[in-house]
């Protein structure tokens, strides 16, 4: 009987051995595996924010041009003269010119670090002399500087009727 109370407590012995290393082995896959899911958790959140932010920047920028358009259709904002030569303007894409001329259509936006701003530029439609046409161009921010969208309309009044074109600016301009 000694013998056999010799073998089995030989085998338990053996036994707990074996054990550590598997819980081991589970624990540090255990322990990558969350690692991996929170890595990807913060990154998600991560573009979340950007998301938002950017959607941010684009809804400010979009009331600016409509409130601007706004104005200057209602003759609230008086209207440059246009260049004598004919072209779209330019100016919207000259840091120096937009930060002087570009007017705030409200003191401030929701969430936004700025208000959205807007230029308003006059210019000749060379196969269309009799008519008037402003270029609107509005600036609009997220929750940094660095989140902006750019949008922009084509107003061009003809005598009672207003065409309004819409575009997006896709990359900065300064």
């Amino acid at each position: 009987m000694t013998s056999v109370a010799q073998r089995s407590h030989g085998r338990r012995r053996n036994q707990r051995g074996a054990a550590l290393p598997v819980v081991l082995l589970i624990v540090s896959m255990m322990l990558a595996t969350s690692a991996a899911w929170f890595e990807r958790v913060l990154f998600e959140a991560r573009n979340a924010g950007a998301v938002i932010d950017q959607l941010q920047s684009f809804r400010a920028a979009e009331a600016g041009l409509a409130l601007c358009s706004r104005a200057l259709v209602d003759g609230a904002v008086m209207a440059p003269l246009p260049p004598a030569q004919a072209g779209e303007p330019q100016g919207w894409r000259r840091q120096e010119t937009f930060e002087a001329q570009a007017t705030a259509p409200v003191r401030a936006w929701p969430g936004s670090v700025r208000p959205p701003q807007c230029l308003v530029e006059a210019w000749r439609i060379a196969a269309r002399p009799a008519v008037r046409a402003f270029l609107v161009t509005a600036r609009g921010f997220g929750v940094t500087d660095d989140a902006q969208s750019w949008l922009q309309m084509q107003l061009v009044v003809d005598n009672a009727r207003i065409e309004r074109h819409w575009r997006r600016v896709v990359a900065r301009p300064f």
